[in-house]
């Protein structure tokens, strides 16, 4: 596994999101934090322990620590149907086995969470289960036809799998609303697409494009690069087809959508 992104939503609407990224061997903590003892995920709720857990990443999966002494956490499987892991109090090191994560600790209001993207999960060698001819072959993009950002990325396809736009891709809310009508994905959002994204550009297709320039202040163009080479790949190399097209919710009859080229929108 090549390692992991964690992101954590923002606990005020006017502060950015964070976003971290773990390679095999590296760590990060979640807490409360305090200044002589800072975390790398700062969750600032006052039910929360200062050192709440940690979160560490190994050559195969990531590992779940609870330093709380009186409550559990769970671990979320979005894509699961309900599935999900309690890691109970002062458990150490906890394998999770999900390709997509939700972390969520109790507090007293409501709860506090964050999510936790692990991609390219090894699988066996179909033409060699045994692993009998030494090295095993690895899949260059990993993707679970399964999973809400397969659909997403669907989504970003579909205009050029239908002939309907050979420039633009679509918008971050135009994705919400064509996926808004999906059984599962009725509260889909914007932030969400947007992670959903990111997850597919530097984990899954490890894209390399506009969105890779230091950012100057066109943020919106550097948005927009990164779905269009997204979409670039998913394209090229097949990993999106026009059977794959089954997979979204049936289009309602009405006007086409604007061109986001020209309603300029980025997200």
């Amino acid at each position: 596994m090549s390692g992991i992104l964690i992101h954590l939503p923002s606990a005020h609407p006017t502060e950015p999101a964070t976003t971290r990224r773990l390679g095999p061997g590296e760590a990060a903590r979640f807490g409360r934090g305090t200044k002589a003892r800072p975390v790398e995920l700062l969750l600032p709720d006052p039910a929360v322990s200062r050192l709440a857990g940690e979160i560490r990443v190994t050559e195969d999966h990531w590992q779940l620590s609870n330093f709380s002494t009186t409550h559990s956490y769970l671990v979320e499987n979005p894509e699961g149907a309900g599935e999900y892991l309690r890691i109970p109090p002062r458990r150490s090191g906890a394998p999770i086995p999900f390709e997509f994560a939700r972390v969520v600790l109790p507090t007293r209001g409501s709860t506090v969470s964050f999510q936790v993207f692990a991609p390219d999960h090894v699988y066996l060698d179909a033409d060699d289960p045994g692993g009998a001819w030494g090295t095993r072959t690895l899949n260059a993009y990993s993707l679970d036809e399964t999973a809400t950002y397969f659909l997403v990325l669907v989504a970003l396809c579909e205009p050029r799998l239908r002939d309907e736009s050979a420039v633009s891709v679509p918008t971050t809310p135009q994705v919400v609303e064509r996926l808004s009508t999906h059984p599962a994905l009725t509260r889909l959002t914007a932030r969400a697409v947007s992670s959903h994204i990111d997850y597919l550009a530097e984990q899954k297709l490890r894209v390399r494009g506009p969105q890779d320039v230091a950012d100057t202040g066109g943020g919106g163009a550097r948005r927009t690069g990164k779905r269009e080479a997204v979409v670039g790949v998913a394209l090229r190399f097949g990993l999106v087809r026009e059977e794959h097209l089954a997979l979204l919710p049936s289009r309602a009859p009405g006007p086409a959508l604007p061109d986001p080229a020209r309603s300029g929108g980025h997200r």
